[in-house]
C-alpha cells in the first residue's frame, strides 16, 4: 500500500526541519484514493490506517468487528437472545437508535476517509467524482440500516398492538407469571366475523397445555357443536347456567356461540374486561376439561386471507372436494369446489375456503383441515419471506389476532417456545367417536385430560396428575413415534394432512358435486 501513498516533506522551503507532527499520508493517485475509500467503506478503519491515522483506524476497526461479531452471535448461537430482544419494546427502541447511530458513524467514516486520502492537487472534477462515490457508499450503508429500523419499528407496533395493556377478568398481570406453575394452558380460538355472519363464532376451540419444565405440549380440540358448556361453581355464570350454557335454541347454545351469546345475555357479570366473550370461554372450557386456562389467543379468519397472500400463498394436500361458500343451514349450494390433488398452492381466498368449507362435510373434517392450514402457514413462513414482507405481515397480524397475554409474560413465552420447539407435541381430539357433543360426559372428558397429561409428565415431576385408569387417545407429533392403534379416534396431524391418493382418486371419479351454477 505504501507505493500508492505519499507523505508530505518534513522540511520547509528554507531547509529547516519542522517540528515532529502526527504522520499523515495521502494516496499517490486519485484512483488509489477511490479504491482505498471503497475498502474503508467495506471494512471501516482501513482507510484511516492507509492515511497514517493508526490509533483512529484501530479504534474504528475494533468497533466494527464488535458490531459484526454481535450480529453473527444473534443470528447463530444467540437466537434465543435475539428473540428476547424482538419481544421487548424498550429493547427494540434501543435497537432502532443503535442502528441509526452506527449508520451515521459509518457514513462519517467513509467521508472522513476520502477526505484524508484524496491527494494534493486533486482537480475539482475529480472531487465531484469522489463525492459521488462517497454518496453511493453512504446510500449502500443507509438503505440496509433503514430497512432494519423499519423492521424493528414494525415489530414494536405489533407488540404494542397485540399485547397492549388490556383489562381482563381472568388474568393477573404479575412478574414471573410462570413461577410455581407446572403447566401453562392457552386457549386457542379461531373465529369468523366475515360478511354474512352474525357476530363472531368461535368454530375452532383448542387448548394447548404446555409443560413448563420440558415444553411437552398436549393439544385438546373441542367440537364447535359441543352443548351445555359448564362453568366453575364459584363463577357468576354458574348461577345463571347451573346445567350448562343454554341460549333459547340448540344452535345458539353450542360451544361456538358462547363467545357471542353469553356476554349478550348477561353483560358485565365478570367485571371490567376488554374481551368478555373470551373470558366466558376460558372459564367454561377450563371447567369442561378440568384445567385452569391462563391465557387466550383469538385469530379472526376475516383477516386470514390477507395473511396468506402476504406470505405468497400456502401449499396443502386436498383429498376430497372442498366447498367454496355454501350454507348447510339453508341448503344453499356452494359456488364452487377446491378439487382433490397433492401439493395444491392456494391464495388467500382459497386457503380461507379450505379452512372454512363445511357444506356436505362434518365439523371434524373442517377441524382437521384447519390444523393442516395452520401447519401450511408455518411452512410458508420461511425467514426470507417473513423478512421481505414483515411490515405487511405485522399489520395483518394486528388486525386478526387478539389476546390477553400481557407484555410482561412474553419473555417467559419465548423461553417456553424454545423448549416446545424440541419437545413432544401430542393431540387429543374430542370428536363424536369419543364423546357425544349433544350429551357430553364432562367427568369422562376430565379423566381423559388428566390421563393424557399424566402420560406426558416426566416421572420426576411432582405435578403429574394421578392416573385414572382411562387410556387417553393420545398421538405424538414427533417423528419416529409409534402410530396410534387401529380404531383410535385420534389421528396424527401429519397423517391427516398427508395426501391420500386412493381417497382423492375416488373423489375425482365421482365427479364434482353440484354447485349453484349447474
Amino acid at each position: 500500500m505504501s507505493a500508492d501513498l505519499e507523505a508530505p516533506p518534513d522540511a520547509g522551503s528554507g531547509g529547516a526541519r519542522r517540528p515532529p507532527r502526527r504522520s499523515r499520508r495521502t494516496a499517490h493517485s486519485f484512483g488509489g484514493a477511490l479504491g482505498l475509500t471503497v475498502l474503508g467503506a467495506v471494512v471501516p478503519g482501513t482507510g484511516f490506517f492507509a492515511a497514517g491515522r493508526r490509533k483512529l483506524g484501530a479504534l474504528t476497526l475494533v468497533v466494527f468487528l464488535l458490531v459484526v461479531g454481535g450480529a453473527l452471535y444473534l443470528a447463530t448461537i444467540g437466537r434465543h437472545a435475539a428473540v428476547q430482544l424482538a419481544v421487548s419494546t424498550s429493547s427494540l427502541l434501543w435497537v432502532i437508535g443503535g442502528v441509526a447511530l452506527i449508520a451515521l458513524l459509518w457514513i462519517a467514516v467513509i467521508a472522513a476517509g476520502y477526505t484524508m486520502l484524496a491527494p494534493r492537487g486533486t482537480r475539482a472534477l475529480q472531487h465531484v467524482v469522489g463525492t459521488v462515490l462517497v454518496v453511493l457508499l453512504a446510500v449502500a450503508v443507509a438503505v440496509p440500516a433503514y430497512w432494519v429500523v423499519r423492521l424493528a419499528d414494525a415489530q414494536r407496533g405489533l407488540i404494542n398492538g397485540v399485547f397492549a395493556d388490556h383489562q381482563s377478568a381472568t388474568v393477573d398481570d404479575k412478574p414471573n407469571p410462570f413461577a410455581g406453575k407446572d403447566r401453562v394452558n392457552v386457549l386457542l380460538l379461531g373465529g369468523d366475523s366475515g360478511p354474512g355472519r352474525d357476530g363472531l363464532r368461535t368454530d375452532t376451540v383448542i387448548v394447548a397445555s404446555i409443560d413448563t419444565h420440558n415444553g411437552d405440549t398436549t393439544l385438546f380440540s373441542l367440537p364447535r357443536n359441543l352443548e351445555n358448556l359448564p362453568f366453575p361453581p364459584s363463577s357468576p355464570m354458574a348461577q345463571f347456567y347451573p346445567n350448562g350454557f343454554e341460549a333459547g335454541s340448540e344452535s345458539e347454545g353450542l360451544l361456538n356461540a358462547v363467545y357471542r351469546n353469553g356476554p349478550a345475555q348477561h353483560p358485565g357479570i365478570l367485571g371490567p374486561t376488554d374481551d368478555e366473550g373470551a373470558d366466558w370461554l376460558k372459564l367454561g372450557v377450563g371447567q369442561a376439561l378440568g384445567l385452569h386456562i391462563d391465557y387466550f389467543v383469538l385469530v379472526n379468519l376475516e383477516g386470514f386471507s390477507r395473511l396468506v397472500d402476504a406470505l405468497g400463498g400456502v401449499t396443502v394436500n386436498v383429498n376430497y372436494w372442498v366447498p367454496i361458500n355454501g350454507d348447510p343451514g339453508t341448503g344453499q349450494l356452494p359456488d364452487d369446489y377446491i378439487a382433490p390433488g397433492p401439493h395444491q398452492h392456494l391464495d388467500g381466498f382459497h386457503a380461507l375456503q379450505f379452512a372454512r368449507g363445511r357444506f356436505g362435510l362434518t365439523d371434524y373434517d373442517r377441524m382437521a383441515r384447519q390444523r393442516c392450514t395452520i401447519g401450511a402457514i408455518v411452512q410458508a413462513a420461511d425467514p426470507v419471506t417473513v423478512l421481505r414482507k414483515y411490515q405487511q405481515i405485522a399489520e395483518t397480524t394486528q388486525d386478526m389476532v387478539s389476546t390477553d397475554i400481557p407484555q410482561s409474560a412474553l419473555s417467559d413465552f419465548v423461553d417456553l417456545g424454545f423448549q416446545v420447539k424440541d419437545a413432544e407435541v401430542h393431540s387429543v381430539v374430542f370428536d363424536n367417536t369419543l364423546i357425544d357433543p349433544a350429551y357430553p360426559d364432562y367427568d369422562q372428558m376430565r379423566q381423559i385430560v388428566q390421563s393424557a397429561l399424566s402420560s406426558d409428565a416426566p416421572a420426576s415431576s411432582s405435578s403429574a396428575a394421578p392416573t385414572t385408569g382411562t387410556t387417553a387417545p393420545v398421538t405424538s407429533g414427533s417423528a419416529g413415534e409409534t402410530p396410534p392403534p387401529s380404531g383410535s379416534p385420534v389421528t396424527d396431524v401429519g397423517d391427516a394432512c398427508a395426501y391420500n391418493p386412493q381417497q382423492a382418486q375416488q373423489a375425482l371419479a365421482q365427479g364434482k358435486p353440484p354447485t349453484r351454477h349447474r
